[in-house]
């Protein structure tokens, strides 16, 4: 794996990573490409702080960077915005300010509430709240059409009381065939988010038997991104990556340039 979809820097609220140290580390460990991918979460407030950042600062930044490395590393910009199902014309209008190369679409707040914090599974059990969490996501990708690939789809079972017991693709696959027929019929994909493994999950984001049964199903585009918010977890355990998505039934992984996809053999 050459190429890192999915990392933060600065300009995110959960990262203080500098963008050039995530570049050095990219080619340190031998990547041909990456693509910065930070938060934009409009209505997303924690702390008294907006989960957004200054888009024309952020271009003027990557491009400097992008002159200074270009012997090294292709680098492209990206951004991961946060889906609520009221937001589909704000991002319609966000996206089209700027040439981005990708644009990730993640599901971080259901009903308001970020499963991060542990108040989102109080009173229930893990797999009610991963139910509502799919059914919330299927929305959101009905209502927000700006994006090229649906994030780290199970990111909801890393906060669980009990992570993966209350969960196996099985357990849920109505609702996660819904999103995953969806995301095909209108051209977009799914990633493969390592972070899982960092977090301590046996499975990537989403798990193994998603990605069969998205393959299965004719689903083409897929990208894999660390989602690092520090130098040291740029293409996180990205040796596992090929085997993990030929067993799967995968030949090819995608990059995006200029939002088009491009297809890379494995």
């Amino acid at each position: 794996m050459l190429s890192d979809c999915h990392m933060h820097t600065e300009f995110s609220l959960d990262s203080e990573a500098n963008p050039e140290a995530m570049v050095e580390s990219a080619i340190r460990k031998g990547l041909d490409a990456v693509c910065i991918t930070d938060h934009e979460d409009k209505d997303y407030i924690s702390q008294g702080n907006q989960w957004t950042f200054d888009v024309a600062q952020y271009f003027t930044k990557l491009r400097k960077m992008q002159e200074k490395y270009r012997d090294k590393i292709s680098l492209r910009i990206g951004v991961e915005i946060g889906l609520q199902p009221h937001l589909g014309e704000y991002y319609q209008n966000y996206v089209s300010q700027k040439p981005f190369d990708f644009v990730i679409g993640s599901v971080h707040l259901i009903k308001a509430k970020d499963p991060y914090y542990q108040e989102f599974f109080e009173g229930r059990r893990d797999g009610d709240a991963y139910e509502e969490t799919f059914a919330e996501t299927y929305e959101n990708i009905k209502a927000v059409e700006d994006f090229d690939v649906l994030g780290h789809l199970d990111y909801v079972t890393r906060y669980g009381r009990h992570q993966a017991e209350e969960y196996s693709y099985a357990r849920f696959a109505d609702i996660i065939d819904q999103i995953l027929r969806y995301l095909i019929e209108h051209g977009k994909g799914i990633e493969l988010n390592t972070a899982g493994l960092k977090y301590g999950l046996p499975y990537a984001h989403p798990h193994m038997d998603v990605l069969k049964r998205y393959r299965g199903m004719g689903g083409e585009i897929l990208t894999v991104g660390s989602d690092a918010h520090k130098p040291e977890h740029v293409a996180y355990d990205f040796q596992k990556v090929p085997e993990l998505l030929e067993s799967c039934g995968f030949r090819y992984y995608t990059e995006f340039v200029g939002r088009k996809p491009v297809f890379k053999k494995l």
